[in-house]
C-alpha cells in the first residue's frame, strides 16, 4: 500500500543500538517505523571509549555539532595510540592519525626518509608528522594553520544517551523489556516478531540485532555460525575499571603490553578508562585484576568487571531479514579502537544497500561480502602487532612470534621488509601511514628503498627533510595545550 512504512525493529540498545537508530532515523525516518527494544536490567559492555577519525565524518553525516557532542560525552581529543612494551620491554612507539612527510606520485615519504637515514641527515620518522609531535607535547588546536587529523576519547554510556535523545526526537520508539522469544515464519524462516517477558509482541519487517556477543537473533535464533580467530588473536578476556583523573588528559590512548596481553588507558575530561586484555590460558582473572589495579593511578571509581570474548565474526552479518551490528556481528579486540567505527560502517553499508520492499539475495550477499572484507583487513592489522614482536620473555609472546599468519598479511610484511611499501586495497580503513608506523615501531625495517630518491642530491634531500620538520614545529608552536583547548572548545559546562 502506498505510503506504508517499513517496520524496523532494533533488538538491544547501548552504543550499537542507538548509533543504528540515530542514523536510520536521520536518513530514512520518513519511510521507516523504528522501534528499539532494550532492558535496563541488561548491562552493556560500554568500554569502547577510544575512537578513530572517520567518526567525525559520520557525525557530520548526522548533523552532530562537535562541541555539543564533546560536552555531552566528556570527550577529549585523540591523535593516536602510544604502544609500550610491544616490540621489546621498555620500548615505545606511536601510531598517529597523521600523514608523515610528503610523497610523490611514484613513491612514498618513507623512501626519502630511508635514504636520509642512510646518509645520517634524517631525524626520527615521527618528527615529520604533526599529529605525532603534537600528541607527545600535549598540544592541540583547530585552526587554518594546522590541519590536524583527530578522533576522540568519550564516555560510551553518555554517548549512547546522547544518540538516544537524537533518535527519539526523530520518532524512534523505545520499548523497555527483555526479549523472551523470537518468532519465525514457518516457511521462510524470516523473523516476524519479538515477544517480551511482559507478553508484548513487537512485529517487524526488518530486524537489527544489537544484543551483544550473545547474538540473540542472528545466532541463537537463526544459527548463523561463528568463525573464530583465536589462533591468530589469542586473548580471550578483558577487565575494565574507571578511575579519577590524576592530571591533565593527554591527547592519545596508551596501550601497554604485559607478559600475557596488554592494558589500556583512555583519558576523558572527568575520569580515566582503564582495562586489561589477556589470554586466560596464560593469566587468571584474579592475577589480571591485581596486575591492573596495581598499575593504576587515581582513585578507583568502579568495581573491576570481567568480560569474556571470542575473537572472530559471524559467518553472515546479514541473514534472512536480520542484520547484526556491533558485538552481535563479531569481535575484534579494541587494540586499534575500531569497535565504534565498525558499527558506523555497518550502518552506512545498510543505508547504501537498504532494500526496497522484498529483500533480494543479491543485496544480502553484497552486504556480507563487504562486511567480511572489512573484518579481515582490520583483523590482519591487529595481528601485525602481535606477530611482529621481538619479545620471547613468556609463552604468550613466543607463541605470537612463531604463529602462522594469514597469507595477505605475510605478503604485506615481506613487501615492506624488502622494499618499504605498504600495498593498499580500495576502501581499506588503515592506510599507508598506519601500516608504516606500526611496521617500523614493531621493528620491521626495510632493506631497500626506491631508486628514484637517489636522483636527489644530498643537499636537496636534507633541505626537503628539514623543511617538513620545520613546518611541523611551526604548527605546534601555534597550538594550545590539549587541556586548555578542550576546556574552551568542548569542556563540560
Amino acid at each position: 500500500m502506498a505510503g506504508k512504512k517499513m517496520k524496523l525493529v532494533i533488538a538491544g540498545g547501548g552504543t550499537a543500538g542507538w548509533i543504528t537508530a540515530a542514523a536510520l532515523a536521520h536518513q530514512m525516518g520518513e519511510i521507516l517505523d523504528i522501534t528499539l527494544v532494550e532492558s535496563q536490567e541488561i548491562g552493556t559492555i560500554g568500554v569502547g571509549e577510544a575512537t578513530i577519525p572517520p567518526m567525525r565524518t559520520f557525525h557530520r553525516f548526522l548533523g552532530i555539532n562537535e562541541q555539543e557532542f564533546m560536552r555531552a560525552t566528556n570527550a577529549t581529543f585523540k591523535l593516536g595510540i602510544q604502544f609500550e612494551n610491544w616490540r621489546q620491554i621498555g620500548e615505545k612507539y606511536f601510531h598517529s592519525f597523521g600523514v608523515t612527510g610528503k610523497q610523490t606520485i611514484i613513491t612514498d615519504f618513507i623512501h626519502f626518509w630511508l635514504r636520509g637515514r642512510e646518509l645520517g641527515i634524517a631525524s626520527e620518522f615521527g618528527d615529520y608528522c604533526l599529529e605525532y609531535k603534537a600528541a607527545l607535547k600535549n598540544r592541540f588546536s583547530l585552526n587554518e594553520h594546522s590541519k590536524i587529523n583527530y578522533a576522540f576519547h568519550l564516555d560510551a554510556g553518555r554517548y549512547a544517551s546522547f544518540l538516544r535523545a537524537r533518535a527519539e526526537a526523530r520518532g524512534v520508539t523505545r520499548v523497555e523489556g527483555k526479549i523472551a522469544s523470537v518468532q519465525q515464519h514457518p516457511d521462510t524462516g524470516f523473523i516476524v516478531s519479538l515477544t517480551l517477558e511482559s507478553g508484548q509482541e513487537i512485529a517487524g519487517d526488518l530486524f537489527i540485532d544489537c544484543t551483544g556477543m550473545r547474538g540473540l537473533l542472528i545466532e541463537q535464533c537463526l544459527q548463523t555460525g561463528f568463525e573464530e580467530w583465536d589462533h591468530w588473536l589469542p586473548c580471550d578476556s578483558a577487565i575494565a575499571v574507571q578511575t579519577e583523573s590524576h592530571g591533565p588528559a593527554v591527547p592519545y590512548t596508551k596501550s601497554i603490553a604485559h607478559h600475557a596481553g596488554w592494558r589500556w588507558q583512555i583519558p576523558l575530561q572527568h575520569r580515566v578508562g582503564n582495562g586489561i586484555v589477556f589470554s586466560g590460558s596464560h593469566l587468571s582473572d584474579d592475577e589480571a585484576t591485581n596486575m591492573l589495579l596495581s598499575s593504576m593511578e587515581g582513585k578507583v571509581l568502579t568495581e573491576p568487571r570481567v568480560i569474556k570474548f571470542k575473537t572472530g565474526r559471524r559467518k553472515k552479518s546479514w541473514n534472512k531479514n536480520c542484520i547484526a551490528m556491533g558485538l552481535a556481528s563479531g569481535f575484534l579486540e579494541p587494540l586499534e579502537s575500531t569497535s565504534i567505527h565498525m558499527i558506523m560502517t555497518a550502518v552506512t553499508r545498510l543505508l547504501q544497500l537498504f532494500p526496497h520492499g522484498e529483500i533480494k539475495q543479491s543485496i544480502v550477499d553484497e552486504y556480507n561480502t563487504q562486511a567480511k572484507s572489512e573484518y579481515e583487513r582490520i583483523r590482519d592489522f591487529i595481528i601485525l602487532h602481535y606477530k611482529a614482536t621481538e619479545r620471547d620473555d613468556s609463552p604468550f609472546w613466543r607463541y605470537c612470534k612463531e604463529m602462522e599468519i594469514p597469507s595477505d598479511l605475510k605478503h604485506r610484511i615481506a613487501l615492506f621488509k624488502d622494499f618499504g611499501r605498504s600495498n593498499q586495497v580500495e576502501g581499506e580503513l588503515f592506510r599507508l601511514d598506519s601500516w608504516t608506523q606500526v611496521m617500523l615501531g614493531q621493528g620491521i625495517m626495510p632493506s631497500s628503498y626506491h631508486p628514484i630518491v637517489g636522483l636527489m642530491s644530498d643537499r636537496d634531500l636534507q633541505n626537503f627533510l628539514n623543511s617538513i620538520a620545520a613546518d611541523v614545529d611551526k604548527s605546534i608552536a601555534m597550538m594550545s595545550t590539549h587541556h586548555d583547548f578542550v576546556n574552551k572548545y568542548g569542556g563540560v559546562l
